[in-house]
């Protein structure tokens, strides 16, 4: 019998929804600075027996929130806490996008998840890694695109082609609110809510795919918040078919913000089957964009896995070398 809790997760989002999103109306008009947010912010913690469709952890616990924001529409943010989060020690906060493909595959959309408790709880318990928390912020199938797609690139894109980009997928572009509501609004909770560090130095984020390409992003945008970035299986084609153009611009972007990242880490990887393929020569260039003009400060660290798709399942399967890339201190 399939479980109440598949149910529900499958009627509210459906197996598309967690991809690639498509394009919607502008929630709000984009200024640059600190905008301030249309709405204020709140968070409602969800107990379980009012949404049945969250994660069994592995080790630690969950803390479900409906968080409202003034800068994005509203959604669910997991947060898994291990098992030495006792309130009173200080944790690592790692934030992470696509959150609810994190953590229990009996409630996804294909049935696989990164995995996140499990090897983060061995990682620690393992005394490989520090203790940290992670933030699993849900994407809106929507406006996944548009809300991880890094806004600024745009600019490096000729006239026709961020027409067609707005047209085909993005629609107005969001990543720039995204990045406001992580900055502004959910990590202020989160450093309010529970203990943690909350230096740069000791907050870090991850994702993969158009993941990949926001958490870059957010590390770029923001070095005084964020000391480093993971990016799995980076989606440098933009699209979804080969081209230059959209890596082109992508590059032209890291070559402007590079010598920002003075004290930080930056990692990526890649695998070599199906549309991962497509991203080898372009991180290739980036490799080489960041051996020739990589500030000294930065730590940076590319991966290739042999056959690895792209998929939940090979990112689980590498995960412990982002975290530890990022946050060990071996």
């Amino acid at each position: 019998m399939v479980s109440i809790r598949l149910i529900f997760t499958t009627l509210l989002f459906g197996a598309a929804a967690v991809l690639f999103g498509g394009c919607g109306p502008s929630q709000t008009d984009r200024t640059s600075g600190e905008e301030e947010a249309s709405t204020p912010f709140s968070a409602r913690e969800i107990g379980f027996f009012d949404d049945p469709a969250q994660p069994t952890p592995a080790s630690g616990r969950f803390i479900r929130y409906q968080v409202n924001s003034g800068f994005v529409d509203t959604r669910m943010v997991d947060i898994w806490l291990p098992r030495t989060y006792n309130g009173e020690t200080p944790h690592r906060v790692l934030y992470m996008h696509d959150g609810q493909m994190l953590f229990d595959g009996d409630l996804t959309w294909n049935s696989q998840e990164w995995q996140v408790d499990e090897v983060g709880g061995r990682l620690i318990a393992e005394g490989r890694l520090q203790p940290f928390i992670v933030v699993g912020v849900w994407n809106n199938g929507d406006f996944r695109h548009a809300e991880y797609f890094p806004e600024a690139a745009i600019a490096h894109l000729p006239g026709s082609v961020r027409e067609d980009l707005r047209r085909r997928h993005l629609g107005d572009p969001r990543a720039d609110s995204y990045l406001r509501f992580l900055t502004q609004e959910l990590l202020p909770f989160i450093n309010e809510t529970f203990t943690v560090e909350t230096g740069r130095e000791h907050t870090f984020v991850a994702g993969s795919s158009m993941g990949g390409l926001i958490s870059m992003y957010a590390l770029m945008e923001h070095p005084e918040i964020f000391g480093g970035a993971a990016a799995l299986s980076t989606h440098w084609v933009g699209l979804f078919e080969q081209n230059d153009v959209f890596p082109e611009a992508f590059r032209r972007y890291i070559a402007d913000r590079l010598p920002r990242l003075t004290d930080h880490a930056l990692y990526f990887d890649y695998g070599t089957a199906r549309l991962d393929s497509l991203y080898i020569p372009h991180q290739a260039a980036v490799d080489a964009l960041l051996s020739a003009q990589a500030p000294e400060g930065l730590r940076h660290l590319t991966l290739r896995f042999e056959g690895a798709e792209h998929n939940e399942r090979a990112w689980a399967a590498r995960l412990h070398e982002p975290l530890l890339f990022l946050m060990g201190d071996e």
